[in-house]
Parts: C-alpha cells; structure tokens; sequence
C-alpha cells in the first residue's frame, strides 16, 4: 500500500473514532431508557422536602413572566422565597414580577451580560438568609404540579443537584422542521438522561428545573457569562464530587421561539456553546475520570462527547464519504466501516427513541425528512470555523417584545 495512503487512513481513524464513540453511547442511553424503571428512580415524598428558595433570573421577560411565576407560587410553602433577578432589563420585567407576588431585585451591568451573572448576583442575596435548597427555573419556564417537591425533596434526601425532566414543545401548529427539533430535544432531555439513570448513573444539568443543595450552590463558580452555564456548572459540580441526578417524574416546560431569528439565534447559542464545552472541558473530564477511576466522572464524560444530533449525523457522514474515496483508492477499510457503522448506530438509536417517545411529536414517515434538517444546519456550524458565537444573546420570541 502506498505509503500516504497509509498516513491517510491513520490520520482518518481520528474522526471515525470520534464519531463511533458517541453513537455507541446514544445508542446505549436509548435501549437503558427503554429497560424497566428501577428503585433509583423513584419519587420522593413531596412532604420530606425542606423550605426552598426558587432563584429565576429574568432579562425582558415581561411578556410570559407572571405565568412563570404563578405555576411557582402555587408550590410554595410557608417559609420558601421566590427571588427573582431582573438582569439588565429594558422592559416592566421587575414590576410585572412583584405583582405575581415574587422579591425582585435588580442589577444594572451592562458589561457583565448573562445568566451566570444573575444567578450570582440572586446568590449573594439569598446568602443573607441562606436556604436548605435552591431551586433555578427560568423565567420562560413552568412547572408541572408536584415538581417543585419532588426535586427538592430527592435533592435533601442525597444531598446532591438534582435535574427535573426539562421538556420544550412546539406551539399549536407548527411546522415539520420546529417539531423535528422537539423530537431531538426529547432525545437529548429525556430519553439519554433517562438511560444513564436507568445504569445508575449521573446527568447533565440542562438549566432550569435544578435543585442544588445550599452548600453547592453557594461554593460553585456561578459568575460567567457561558453559553451553556449550565453544562458547565454541572461538569464542575461534579468534578467536586457532586455529579447531579436525574427526576423524571418532575417535569418543567417551556415553548420554542416562533419567529425564525429567535429559533436560529437559540439554537445557535445551545449548539455552539455545547461543541465549546465538548472542546475545552472534554479532555479535562476524561483524564480526571480515568485518574480517579470514577464511574460517575465517565459516564458524564462519554455523554459530553455526545453532540447534538444534527452535528453527529453531519460528521459521520463527512467520514463515510471521505472513509469510501479512501477505500475506493486502496486504501484501509476501517474509517469507512467505523463512521457507516455510526450512522447506523444513530439511525437505530433515533427509531428506537421515536418508537417510545416520541410517536406523539412527528411520524415515522416525517422523520425520514430528517436528512434535509440536518442539512439545513450546515450554516450554522459552518460559523464554528469563523464567527463563532461567543456571548449570549436574549431569545426573541414569537409574542415576545422583540
């Protein structure tokens, strides 16, 4: 074999193993999440709870907050706060908020833009009083009844964060390509977590619907202004030891943006932020899990280098291309074999998924357009290479205020 084919085909095994990994994880995550529920899952007695403190940081959120607040309100107890942080807002977003009955407090930094920084800012308050738990929920989110004791309850008894079951519709009438994205946000938010619980293990925190017992939230590096200050804080919450655990039984929601900047411009910062965090905290992750040789640390390390499905579909299809021009000018087999057998994984996976979860949201029939989905992404990653987004951005909705 000639000797830069061989080069070729080393240098290609980089990306065929880069893609066959993660589609191997998806795929175990869907056939755990389809197991029986075990013990590890059960719910907690809403009546072992602590007093909470509910954090919701706000920026123009004038429009949909007084709902937000009121599916709070109605679980609170005697001795719970509700603290809202109105983040550098332009709107009634405060006034509307202490009408719907919650402390608000507001901050003015306009050079220090984000949640990270209001979720700091709410914390250093709280610490005035502290609470036994603290609970985030957007302001765009609502929760289920029964949500707000549950993870509370489950994040007392093991003293560890706990992650609700966070789930985004598409409104009434939507089109195919908003509810193929609710089906990818269901694989992603529901069945993978769903899966590791099942193996016993940790999640990701997805940003809203978590409880953090006070020590952990008041410790932990909060003041940024991530993309997906979530992610991030779940990784170093636990690298401390304190890897968060999964409630599906606690649910919170939210609605997709119906104007089209807004999706794109949310979508952008999830994904760009997610392929960030797999690049600068993925390696970290993997050489503590495997000094350490902690199970925990691993099983959220192989989740983390999970991107999102779109990405995933694109790379390994990248490789089957380069992979068969390899093979067809005789060179090794093996990046061919390794990315087809990833895009089979995946396809399994996502009929797997479908068939359980997500019957409701499209057709078997509407998922086969997925390809074009994907395609349609290409843009979006194709600024990865040069403008990347970097800071965060407020999601404009569809009945929002622009």
């Amino acid at each position: 074999m000639d000797v830069a084919l061989q080069v070729v085909g080393l240098l290609l095994l980089v990306p065929a193993a880069a893609v066959i990994v993660p589609a191997c994880v998806l795929l175990v995550q869907v056939v755990a999440a389809m197991l029986p529920r075990s013990a590890q899952g059960g719910v907690a007695d809403d009546d072992a709870r602590p007093t909470v403190a509910v954090l919701m940081p706000a920026h123009d959120e004038a429009t949909g907050i007084a709902a937000s607040i009121a599916s709070v309100v109605g679980q609170l107890r005697p001795g719970d706060r509700m603290l809202v942080v109105a983040d550098n807002c332009s709107d009634d977003t405060a006034a509307i908020a202490r009408a719907a009955g919650a402390e608000v407090i507001e901050r003015r930094d306009a050079a220090r833009r984000g949640k990270g920084y209001a979720l700091d800012f709410g914390v250093r308050r709280l610490a005035q009083g502290p609470p036994a738990i603290v609970v985030i929920v957007d302001a765009d989110c609502a929760l289920a009844p029964h949500a707000l004791a549950r993870i509370a309850a489950r994040c007392a008894q093991t003293a560890r964060p706990v992650q609700a079951l966070y789930l985004m519709r598409s409104p009434p009438g939507a089109g195919l390509r908003l509810r193929i994205a609710e089906f990818a946000w269901v694989v992603k938010n529901e069945v993978r977590p769903l899966g590791f619980l099942r193996l016993g293990l940790p999640c990701q925190l997805m940003g809203t619907g978590m409880a953090f017992p006070w020590p952990a939230i008041q410790a932990a590096p909060l003041a940024s202004g991530h993309l997906v200050e979530d992610m991030q804080l779940g990784l170093d919450l636990a690298m401390a030891g304190a890897p968060a655990l999964f409630c599906p039984q606690a649910c919170v929601t939210s609605v997709f943006p119906t104007q089209a900047v807004g999706a794109v411009a949310q979508r952008t910062r999830w994904e760009h932020g997610h392929l960030s965090v797999i690049v600068d905290a993925g390696p970290k992750l993997f050489w503590q899990a495997l000094r350490r040789r902690d199970r925990n640390l691993t099983a959220l390390a192989l989740d983390l280098c999970v991107p999102p499905l779109a990405s995933l579909v694109l790379m390994a299809g990248a490789v089957v291309v380069c992979g068969a021009a390899l093979a067809w000018a005789g060179g090794s087999r093996w990046p061919l074999l390794l990315a087809s057998g990833a895009l089979v994984a995946i396809g399994l996976a996502v009929l797997l998924a479908r068939h359980r979860f997500g019957r409701h949201i499209v057709t078997l029939a509407e998922l086969l357009t997925a390809p074009a989905y994907v395609l349609n992404k290409l843009p979006m990653y194709a600024r990865l290479l040069g403008k990347r987004q970097s800071e965060w951005v407020r999601t404009r909705r569809g009945d929002g205020p622009g």
